[in-house]
């Protein structure tokens, strides 16, 4: 019996439902009209959000897949509509973050000629996914779909690009979906030998001041309770990376903060002062390490990474071991020794005491009737014991927020973290908000990162989506400010913004909101905040000239901190 054809726009919508896709985000145009098409008839199986603009959808399918651990499906059509996901791409790949693009393109004999809206997008987006592939038959699509979403998900997960001509979109095809299981020469889950487990081991049982320091690898291994038992077992001090945070609960008595330019005091001189550093799920990324040539040169280096690239890219380890964070973990549960480093943590304390006075001091200089940044996230985890998803924006908030608000819960930390994204936080929380409905999500922006897609207030409005937003406005570019007060002699260029009613914006949109100044209204204003039924905004007023401390200077070492 001949089976039934269906076209390929058909094809994909189900591709995707075999995947077990049920939200995606994207923008019609065009080149990927025919999918669209086809998706008007599964608009009861298979969730669109119609987002304002490609960055939006792409982000948002970042802060989807980060917290609900699935990958994010994006759609958009050709040209403009492809190179508008370009810098989500390249933030989903450093982040490690599993997107899936579908991206229409001009019909296979226009390619190469410039036609209409024809651009190279796997030629520009080759260095920022972790695979891509040109469609040009339907034949093709289930395949590719299946290869994708399989590498996009497995190993160190990352994005993908899937270009389909208009025309492979229109022919016809036989549908016959399987799901791929492996791709020839890739090996995404590593096999290490024992022995360099033991080798391991050895080290950290006889190590006097262990130390350990946690990235985002734990949290896509979904090793948090294996990394608890590990710590409770062992005793070692533990500090995390900024896209670490969340994997050991922030309040956890063996935490010590966390590390990089604007990290805690302890957690970054201690490096200096261990003897065995083991490192899982990291990379050693620059705002870590500072200067690499005087960082933890007396330490014995562990280090632990599903990717084996990083393995001695920028450290040297005296042990390197190729492996998933969770199996490796679990292996050396059995082969560690249950120990206290009593005084070795007390050391930690000590320093985060001396840290807590600094700072102390330097707000001092400021009017107490004002509000502070920080202040703000320590009322916010006050209110939410820390349980809440945070989406931070980036810039002065970004680190105020990592700094201040205690993550208690897995997967609440969602922040642009190795490409430094502005504009990130709005749309990346639409994407939470799906990917996790029932919990409550709170995106964190500067006046001048939240403006970068302030559009998406539109997606919010349309689908009505219950985010929750905070504006912490200094009216200044603020990180760029203080790096322009502390090294270029107070030289503001460019740096100050004039900005608009926010409220006024957001209220436009159907979304009510609240602007206030002084800080006898920030408490209440922030139980407004979560209390309110669906989306909210609120705009907080603070300091024009507030820094960030600690800092470590560019180039200096870890143990070269600023406090004031």
């Amino acid at each position: 019996m001949q089976q039934e054809k269906i076209t390929g726009a058909q094809a994909v919508i189900s591709a995707l439902l075999c995947e077990s896709v049920q939200t995606v985000f994207g923008y019609p145009g065009g080149a990927i009209m025919p999918i669209y098409d086809a998706l008007y008839d599964k608009m009861d199986e298979l969730n669109h959000i119609l987002v304002r603009h490609e960055q939006g959808a792409i982000h948002a399918a970042q802060g989807f897949a980060r917290v609900s651990g699935e990958v994010g499906v994006v759609f958009a059509t050709s040209g403009p509509g492809a190179t508008n996901l370009i810098t989500g791409l390249a933030d989903a790949y450093i982040d490690s973050t599993p997107v899936v693009c579908i991206i229409g393109q001009v019909t296979s004999k226009l390619l190469g000629t410039d036609a209409f809206q024809e651009t190279d997008v796997i030629g520009i987006s080759m260095p920022i996914t972790k695979w891509n592939y040109q469609v040009t038959k339907a034949s093709e699509i289930a395949p590719t779909i299946a290869k994708a979403f399989y590498l996009a998900k497995s190993g160190r997960p990352g994005p993908v690009v899937i270009d389909i001509t208009k025309d492979a979109q229109f022919d016809q095809t036989v549908f016959d979906y399987k799901s791929c299981l492996k791709v020839r020469s890739y090996t995404p889950i590593p096999e290490p030998d024992l022995a360099v487990f033991i080798q391991a081991a050895d080290l950290i049982n006889t190590a006097k001041k262990p130390y350990l320091l946690i990235g985002q690898g734990i949290v896509l291994a979904k090793a948090e309770d294996e990394l608890k038992q590990f710590i409770e077992k062992t005793g070692v001090p533990t500090a995390s990376t900024l896209l670490g945070l969340g994997a050991l609960p922030g309040n956890h008595a063996n935490f010590c903060g966390m590390l990089g330019m604007h990290g805690d005091y302890a957690a970054n001189v201690k490096t200096n002062e261990c003897d065995v550093l083991i490192a899982i799920g990291m990379r050693f990324d620059d705002r870590v390490t500072g200067d690499v040539s005087r960082y933890a040169k007396q330490a014995k280096v562990i280090h632990i990474d599903i990717d084996a690239a990083e393995l001695n890219k920028i450290v040297q380890a005296d042990v390197a071991i190729h492996s998933d964070a969770k199996y490796a973990l679990q292996t050396l549960m059995g082969l560690v020794e249950q120990k206290q480093h009593t005084q070795w943590l007390e050391e930690f304390r000590e320093a985060k005491h001396y840290e807590q006075n600094k700072l102390e001091q330097n707000k001092q200089l400021h009017d107490s009737s004002k509000i502070m940044m920080e202040d703000a996230l320590k009322v916010l985890t006050e209110l939410t014991g820390g349980e809440v998803v945070v989406v931070s924006d980036v810039g002065q908030h970004q680190m105020i927020t990592a700094r201040n608000y205690q993550y208690n819960q897995k997967k609440t930390n969602i922040t642009s973290g190795g490409l430094g994204t502005m504009g990130f936080a709005l749309p990346a929380a639409i994407g939470a908000k799906l990917g996790s409905p029932d919990q409550t999500v709170v995106a964190i922006a500067g006046d001048a990162g939240f403006q970068m897609n302030i559009q998406e207030l539109g997606t919010i409005m349309q689908s009505d989506i219950g985010v929750k937003m905070i504006i912490l406005n200094n009216s200044f570019l603020g990180m760029v400010r203080q790096w322009q007060q502390l090294f270029f002699e107070k030289r503001y260029s460019f740096t100050e913004m004039t900005n608009p009613n926010f409220v006024g914006i957001a209220e436009s949109y159907t979304i009510p909101g609240k602007k206030i100044s002084a800080q006898t209204e920030l408490r209440e204003a922030i139980v407004e905040l979560l209390a309110a039924p669906g989306a909210y905004l609120l705009e907080i007023i603070v300091e024009k000239e507030e820094n960030v401390y600690p800092m470590i200077p560019t180039g200096a070492s870890v143990s070269e901190v600023l406090l004031n």
